[in-house]
């Protein structure tokens, strides 16, 4: 039974960055599409960001659009989100996931914006 596990996150104030990691185990990420989901205090699981398999294509929701970065590394079997202009909306809990809607996804980091 594969694996997702997250890291990175933290406490950052408004405008600062910071870099998310999924690291997989137990399957190979480098066969599926992957996508980085959220959930914020009070709401549901919010996609954010999706990338191909071979890197070649990434797609964001709209409010991260030229502030967050998805990549991979398949031989290294991890995923990466770099996240910079942060701002408080962006406070939530983001899962590595294979999928938009969250359904197979790690335990979560906690990301928090706060001056």
């Amino acid at each position: 039974q594969g694996y997702m596990v997250e890291s990175g996150g933290g406490l950052v104030q408004p405008g600062g960055s910071l870099r998310l990691s999924c690291a997989a185990s137990g399957f190979t990420l480098g066969g599926y599409w992957m996508n980085w989901v959220r959930q914020a205090p009070g709401k549901g699981l919010e996609w954010v960001a999706e990338i191909a398999p071979g890197s070649t294509v990434a797609y964001y929701t709209d409010s991260v659009k030229g502030r967050f970065t998805i990549s991979r590394e398949n031989d290294k079997n991890r995923m990466y989100l770099q996240m910079n202009s942060l701002r408080t909306e962006d406070t939530a809990v983001y899962y590595c996931a294979t999928d938009r809607f969250g359904a197979q996804r790690g335990q979560g980091t906690q990301v928090t914006v706060s001056s």
